[in-house]
């Protein structure tokens, strides 16, 4: 099972001190060390640092991407949070 983290959980990762985080679909993703690799550069991840960043994802990306680097950056999944 994977460690399931919360939106707040997520959003304390937002600098290379902490980590940097980032959630596509439902995955939490740990890209701190992807940064240098990324072909966009890194301000852009540490722009969407420690958020949601399935919009910008899929605006730029297909499957294939998250399909090829997601296992080995994958650190968990977001947890469901209880809707009152």
């Amino acid at each position: 099972m994977s460690k399931q983290f919360t939106k707040a959980e997520v959003a304390q990762h937002k600098d290379e001190a902490n980590g940097i985080y980032i959630i596509v679909d439902n995955g939490v993703y740990d890209v701190t060390k992807f940064l240098d690799e990324h072909p966009g550069g890194s301000r852009i991840l540490k722009r969407v640092a420690g958020k949601d960043a399935s919009k910008q994802f899929w605006k730029y990306h297909g499957k294939h991407v998250l399909e090829k680097y997601g296992p080995k950056l994958k650190v968990g999944e977001v947890k469901a949070e209880a809707k009152l």
